[in-house]
C-alpha cells in the first residue's frame, strides 16, 4: 500500500510540474525558463523538482509526452462529432484551435524545440504527434471522398498538409499578436476558405 501511495504521490507531483511548465511557457520563451523558475511557481525548492525528474530535459520531455497524449485524444474525440466527414473535419480543426487557446505555451515549446539542429527526443515526439494527426485527417478525408464530399482528383495528402499548415498559421499570428484569445473568431472564416478548396462543387 505504501508503494502505491508513493507512486500516486509522484505522479501527482509530476503532473503539477507539467502544469507549472505550461503556465510559464504561456508567458515566456521556453529557452529562458529554469528549474528554479518552475520551483518558484510551485512554491518548492529545486531539490524537490529533481526528486521527480532527474533533469530539466526530462521535464520538457514529459511536457511533450503530455501534449502528444492530450491533443491526439482530443482530436480523436472530435473526429467522432458531426454527421458528415467534413463536419468532423471542422470539429478537429476547432478542437486544435481551442487546445492552443487553453494551452498557449504548447506551440512555444514546440517551435522552440524545432529550432534546435539536433534530432532530440522532443523532436521525435513532435514527429509522432504529427504522424498521429495526419492519420486522423487521412481517415476523415478518405471518408469524405467515399461520401462524394471532396473535389474530384483532390490530393488528400496535400489537403492534410494544408489543414495542419492553416492551424499553424493561425497559431503563429496569435503568437505575434501576443494573445490566443481571438483565435476562435479568426479560425472559423479561415476554415470556410479551406472547405471551399477541398469540397466538391455541385
Amino acid at each position: 500500500m505504501q508503494i502505491l501511495q508513493t507512486r500516486q504521490s509522484t505522479e501527482l507531483r509530476q503532473a503539477a510540474i507539467i502544469a507549472a511548465v505550461l503556465e510559464l511557457t504561456a508567458e515566456r520563451s521556453p529557452a529562458l525558463i529554469t528549474t528554479n523558475d518552475i520551483a518558484l511557481t510551485m512554491g518548492l525548492s529545486q531539490g524537490a523538482i529533481f526528486k521527480h525528474f532527474p533533469t530539466k530535459e526530462a521535464i520538457w520531455l514529459a511536457v511533450m509526452e503530455w501534449t502528444q497524449e492530450q491533443l491526439l485524444t482530443a482530436l480523436e474525440s472530435a473526429a467522432l462529432e458531426g454527421t458528415t466527414a467534413l463536419e468532423r473535419l471542422q470539429a478537429v480543426f476547432m478542437t486544435h484551435v481551442h487546445f492552443v487557446m487553453e494551452y498557449p505555451g504548447v506551440p512555444r515549446l514546440i517551435f522552440n524545440e524545432l529550432q534546435q539542429p539536433d534530432d532530440t527526443p522532443l523532436k521525435q515526439h513532435v514527429r509522432k504527434l504529427l504522424q498521429g494527426y495526419r492519420k486522423i485527417l487521412a481517415r476523415l478525408l478518405a471518408a469524405a471522398e467515399d461520401a462524394g464530399e471532396l473535389a474530384e482528383e483532390l490530393n488528400q495528402d496535400a489537403a492534410a498538409t494544408l489543414f495542419i499548415g492553416t492551424v499553424q498559421g493561425l497559431v503563429m499570428q496569435s503568437m505575434l499578436a501576443g494573445s490566443t484569445k481571438r483565435m476562435d473568431a479568426a479560425a472559423r472564416p479561415v476554415f470556410r476558405l479551406y472547405l471551399q478548396a477541398i469540397r466538391r462543387t455541385s
